[in-house]
């Protein structure tokens, strides 16, 4: 393979590897200051990094404001505190090498403001912000404000070329690199438009160099491509190495970095992992973001798109087909179903899902009673982690919601994720991961449930396997 020579990011020189920042405490200060001082761009997350107590132990996120905007304000407190607190571990960790960036995701609850508290807690312990999950306009006027670097992730030059135009262009000086996120291959939320079909994934390369070109003409000629999702070996990757037509190119690996002994996921996530087969990590629309994403085949994935498949268009009228009366609720309300409808209503009554809930689209799904209690209890004890939320209609907006009726296809993903990470439980919780993660299975790195360290991995790497 080709040699693969350091770059200069975020104003050091370093290896051009890249722990992609996983969110929820799966990119902590451990992992990403183990990173950073094997030479590498590490990144710990900072959606809703775990801080400690005297003894060492994570204080659990718990809220106790009566209001979503009460317990709001207890999110960012703790997001501004776990963000401070893995910097610093990271910073320690490191020792002077390599380089340390936070992740944010845009949409997240409080994403200004605890970027701001972080940088402003943590002052010279951070280089850089990686920023996606959105399109983070003011990121650039962030990261200029505290004299760091920001990377927006982005899946197309579409996307990189409306955040130049409307703000980029004006701190340059200050983008460090340009994070290219595949969307059919990356773990977690993907980028898929409207105008992309999750089903036909396309090369990345023609739309690197797309995004290139694009670069290019405004100027970045010198500025990196952080290649991002399905990278697994470099050997696979060599012909993008020394390439005019990609030009400065690092490459961010989110998926091998779980498997490390550094890394903070439970042993139970970590045997999975071992064990995954092609096509256990699929791309699925539950998340109440409205993003696609992509996760384990697991029970609760199961669950949810079981959820769905109960489901049928109603009307408040007879009109049309929906000429079917059908009773729903402890009131005996009634609403009109197609004939074939009204035939799965009463078949899945009669298997036990006889709480019928509606949606924001004119239909209602079918569910027993403690799943029922469950999505409303967990919709009831929203904190706002997200900007806007689908699950539970919260918004950071004056108004406090998003003027939809609450939708029970989906899921509390604050909650579900502080589980994946604090307990051992991985088949009743969301399990992010990228869609190469099978590989675990078949490279002989991993043989005999091999876990390496955070430095054996990264001198694997340097070797293109």
């Amino acid at each position: 393979m080709k040699s693969l020579n350091s770059i200069v990011m975020s104003g050091k020189e370093v290896l051009p590897l890249i722990e992609g920042g996983k969110g929820i405490a799966v990119s902590s200060g451990q992992s990403s200051g183990a990173w950073a001082a094997a030479g590498g761009i590490a990144t710990f997350s900072g959606v809703n990094a775990d801080s400690y107590d005297e003894n060492g132990d994570v204080i659990p996120q718990t809220y106790s404001g009566r209001t979503r905007r009460d317990r709001h304000e207890e999110l960012v407190a703790y997001g501004i505190q776990g963000g401070i607190t893995q910097a610093q571990i990271s910073h320690d960790l490191a020792g002077g090498q390599g380089a340390i960036h936070m992740n944010v995701l845009w949409e997240m609850g409080g994403a200004e403001r605890i970027l701001h508290g972080v940088l402003e807690g943590a002052k010279g312990l951070i280089d850089g912000i990686t920023c996606g999950a959105g399109m983070p306009y003011r990121v650039a006027q962030i990261a200029a404000d505290y004299k760091v670097h920001y990377y927006p992730i982005i899946s197309s030059a579409r996307a990189f070329r409306a955040l130049w135009k409307r703000a980029y262009h004006k701190f340059s000086d200050w983008l460090g690199g340009v994070v290219y996120e595949d969307p059919w291959l990356a773990g977690g939320h993907n980028g898929l438009s409207n105008s992309e079909d999750p089903l036909q994934p396309q090369d990345p390369y023609p739309r690197i160099v797309e995004l290139r070109t694009l670069m290019n003409s405004v100027g970045l000629e010198n500025t990196p491509i952080i290649m991002a999702g399905g990278v697994w070996a470099l050997e696979e990757w060599e012909h993008w190495l020394d390439n005019p037509e990609v030009g400065p190119i690092a490459f961010q690996f989110g998926t091998r970095p779980l498997l490390t002994k550094e890394s903070p996921i439970s042993d139970a996530w970590k045997q999975k992992l071992l064990t995954l087969n092609e096509g256990d990590v699929f791309l699925n629309k539950f998340s109440p973001t409205g993003f696609y994403s992509s996760a384990v085949r697991n029970e609760f994935l199961q669950e949810l798109k079981a959820r769905s498949d109960r489901q049928v268009a109603f009307s408040t009228e007879p009109v049309g087909e929906h000429t079917e009366a059908f009773s729903m609720g402890a009131r005996k309300r009634e609403v009109f179903l197609t004939p074939a409808d009204r035939e799965n209503a009463e078949n899945w009554v009669a298997e036990g899902y006889t709480e019928a809930m509606k949606t924001p689209d004119s239909t209602m799904i079918f569910v027993d009673k403690p799943k029922m209690a469950e999505i409303r209890k967990d919709q009831v004890d929203c904190m706002g982690c997200l900007s806007h939320c689908s699950f539970s209609n919260w918004a950071e907006g004056e108004k406090g919601n998003t003027g939809r009726k609450a939708d029970p296809r989906s899921f509390c993903i604050q909650k579900t994720l502080q589980d994946a990470i604090h307990t051992s439980d991985i088949n009743h919780n969301l399990m992010f991961a990228g869609h190469a993660a099978y590989r675990f299975a078949t490279d002989p790195f991993y043989a005999n449930g091999n876990i390496p360290t955070v430095k054996e991995l990264v001198d694997r790497i340097m070797t293109g396997k």
